[in-house]
């Protein structure tokens, strides 16, 4: 079998990079592969050389659509929200919850802690007493030892909070680990907290070797890793909406009432609190505003993904991360969720794109986003289970996706209008619009 791997890629320029993909994994004529990636090189060189900064190996630029959700009302403030998702009738979705909920007060919402938390992983041979005796004298020399590092954040009202010693021998013959909790203010504070992290690290090192109080055995303190946790329970945000039964309207073109409404809704959200595999679809509902606003602003979704996820299951059961229930005639729907978003440095400051996106919101601070990211995510939940207890959530979908099914087809705008109008009031799929592009064209 022929070989294709290859030295020094990186450094090779985009064109010769795709150049060796044609010829060993395309087949194709060079010059015509380097056309088709080269279509979506920005115009402007300097822009160019930005986005080939935010990765490696990079040979073109993936565009996703940037959508607008707007008549967002959240704690009295108007907000058009940018999304950037490719998935049909996410913003749609969003963008009809917003206007729901625009005249019944809108979303409101509370930072309820805003703490981030890192980790120093390391193994200690001896006494725990001994090591327990030791800590707080460790403390502080940690902290003072990385006061060159934290004195800028400390000027912006962040800083470490707290440094705890965790003993996991237990679990794991002679492990440790240094629990460091950091406030990084309106940055993600990804880079800040790795660097006191592993400051701490080489710290604890010299200073148990430094000190009497332990043998040549105790002193053979290995780190095994310093890196910050993307689970932060203690950094959520909670938004929520509510109005009495009788003012949420009815639904179905009448048929349903808001009394009946308003007790499929809850029960619904109830479902997803106690059956993981619909917590499972219903969070994933959640997350598909919240990703789409997190990837606008140039902030990290993978790292909100896993923490959503891992904070939905943290009772030791997976459970929807929205609540919904009605009590005094009031119905309330509510979501709390951390979120550990920045609003300066990284992408946030470089991508052209995410600027604007900051710039649409109005320049917000880090809690200001975590708010309205939580928005978002609320209103997602609301469209998705509004649907599914009412209409169904294929009807509202499949129309959204109507246009992508027509471009498959390479539909003409002719045959676009024809088969909008065809299918107002049909039920839609891959197969029913096959059927009725085809019959249009052999007419």
């Amino acid at each position: 079998m022929e070989k294709k791997n290859v030295s020094g890629f990186s450094k090779l320029n985009k064109t010769d990079k795709i150049k060796w993909l044609a010829q060993n994994f395309l087949y194709s004529n060079p010059i015509d592969v380097v056309k088709d990636f080269a279509e979506y090189w920005h115009d402007n060189i300097e822009e160019q050389k930005i986005f080939d900064g935010f990765s490696e190996n990079t040979i073109s630029n993936f565009h996703m659509p940037f959508g607008v959700a707007p008549n967002f009302l959240i704690d009295g403030k108007d907000y058009a929200i940018p999304m950037v998702t490719e998935e049909s009738s996410v913003v749609a979705a969003a963008s009809n919850a917003a206007k729901f909920w625009y005249n019944k007060g809108g979303f409101k919402t509370t930072i309820n802690n805003s703490v981030k938390i890192g980790q120093v992983h390391f193994t200690y041979p001896g006494s725990e007493e001994k090591l327990e005796e030791f800590f707080p004298e460790l403390k502080s020399k940690l902290i003072e030892g990385v006061k060159a590092i934290t004195a800028n954040m400390e000027k912006r009202g962040g800083g470490i909070l707290d440094i705890e010693l965790l003993n996991f021998t237990d679990k794991e013959k002679d492990l440790f680990q240094l629990k460091c909790s950091f406030e990084t203010v309106d940055s993600m504070g990804a880079n800040f907290i790795n660097s006191c992290l592993e400051a701490f690290g080489n710290i604890l090192v010299d200073e148990i070797q430094l000190s009497t109080a332990f043998t040549l055995k105790e002193k053979n303190v290995k780190v095994i890793m310093c890196i910050l946790s993307n689970l932060t329970p203690d950094c959520t945000v909670t938004a929520s909406v509510s109005c009495s039964v009788k003012d949420l309207g009815t639904f179905q073109n009448g048929l349903m009432h808001a009394e009946e409404f308003a007790e499929k809704f809850t029960q619904a959200v109830r479902i997803a609190e106690v059956d993981p595999y619909r917590a499972t679809t219903h969070n994933k509902g959640i997350m598909n505003g919240i990703d789409s606003v997190i990837i606008a602003t140039g902030n990290d979704f993978r790292a909100v993904e896993a923490c959503a996820h891992a904070y939905a299951a943290i009772t030791g059961e997976y459970k929807s991360l929205t609540h919904a229930e009605v009590k005094d005639d009031i119905f309330t729907f509510s979501i709390t969720i951390p979120l550990a978003l920045g609003t300066v440095g990284g992408l946030t400051g470089l991508h052209p794109l995410a600027k604007k996106s900051m710039e649409i919101m109005g320049q917000p601070n880090a809690h200001q986003l975590m708010s309205i990211v939580a928005c978002v995510g609320l209103a997602q939940n609301f469209g998705a289970v509004r649907a599914l207890t009412t209409s169904g959530i294929q009807a509202g979908h499949m129309k959204m996706h109507l246009n992508n099914i027509l471009s498959q087809f390479q539909a003409t705008e002719q045959e676009i209008e024809k088969a909008v109008a065809y299918f107002n009031d049909k039920v839609i799929s891959v197969s029913s619009v096959r059927a009725f592009v085809m019959g249009l064209r052999v007419v």
